[in-house]
């Protein structure tokens, strides 16, 4: 299985760097391999300064070895090796009608002192971050996501969705870091389903995702935007790096496994403001995205 799937991430890499180019129109993506000393490595494959996308990474990486002291304390098991890969993105565009999107799609195997697997699961998700709320947007991600869900489990897209809001949310800050989409973890063998089934669902929701964003993209990258606009961006992209740096456990874990810095950071936005004690004008634009990051909407039925 981890063969398999990583195979399937390093062409799911290619696919979306292919398409992102061709989306930009100006800016590559600068390919950087690296290798891990304890075992394993990756393939980070960056952009920056484009004519949408001021900076993005799509990163895969497959690392293994003896499962770190702080990271056997978190699961909750002993001495034992393990096996980690997945695809991580992230898309800061640079018009602030355009939204910021996440995404990964994760593989995890954990191994007996005789090589023997004692566990396994897949996680992942995708997720949209708007500064400026175009509804038809979220529908639009909202529904892409559904669709690949209901073609395994009727009720998997309501429990991911439920999972993801209450995932990415800024505690100290009683506010979502966006308006979600699908998030799940420890995705094992079951009565329903089996490993080869949750592969089959996980590289779904993988293939959905240029369906999901580019549209989006694709309509919202030549509107006018002002300078008041961008520094609402900044701002906005502000809590993106609080969540990342204080709640993420994909994060934690690459800091706590001696991860490749540049790759885990990469996801950090370029222009950043921290305001003190901003809040957005009563009636604005601004302030109708606050409510919906504070009340999780049902964007399918809406």
């Amino acid at each position: 299985m981890k063969d398999k799937f990583y195979q399937y991430i390093q062409n799911l890499q290619d696919r979306i760097t292919s398409k992102l180019e061709a989306v930009d129109g100006l800016a590559k993506f600068k390919e950087d391999v690296w290798e891990r000393p304890e075992g394993g490595g990756g393939r980070t494959r960056v952009i920056e300064n484009g004519n949408v996308i001021e900076k993005g990474g799509v990163n895969i990486s497959g690392v293994h070895g003896k499962l770190p002291k702080s990271m056997q304390t978190y699961f909750n098991v002993g001495d034992v090796d393990f096996f980690a890969c997945g695809l991580s993105l992230v898309l800061h565009p640079k018009n602030p009608m355009v939204p910021t999107v996440h995404a990964n799609w994760r593989y995890f195997e954990m191994y007996d002192k005789n090589g023997g697997i004692i566990d396994s699961w897949f996680g992942g998700g995708q997720d949209l971050t708007p500064y400026y709320l175009f509804e038809e947007d979220a529908k639009h991600f909202h529904q892409t996501c559904k669709t690949a869900c209901d073609k395994h489990r009727p009720e998997f897209y309501l429990n991911y969705k439920k999972r993801c809001d209450e995932y990415f949310y800024n505690a100290h800050r009683n506010e979502g870091r966006g308006i979600g989409g699908l998030f799940f973890d420890y995705c094992k063998t079951s009565e329903n389903m089996s490993m080869q089934k949750w592969y089959n669902f996980v590289t779904e929701v993988g293939d959905s995702f240029l369906e999901a964003y580019v549209p989006i993209v694709e309509k919202r990258k030549d509107l006018p935007y002002t300078k008041a606009h961008r520094n609402w961006q900044e701002i906005r992209r502000g809590r993106y790096v609080e969540f990342n740096l204080v709640h993420d456990k994909g994060t934690l874990f690459g800091l706590k496994t001696n991860g490749r810095i540049e790759s885990i950071l990469m996801s950090l936005p370029p222009h950043v403001q921290w305001v003190y004690n901003h809040e957005p004008i009563a009636g604005s634009e601004e302030e109708k995205l606050i409510e919906v990051l504070k009340n999780p909407v049902n964007w399918i039925t809406k």
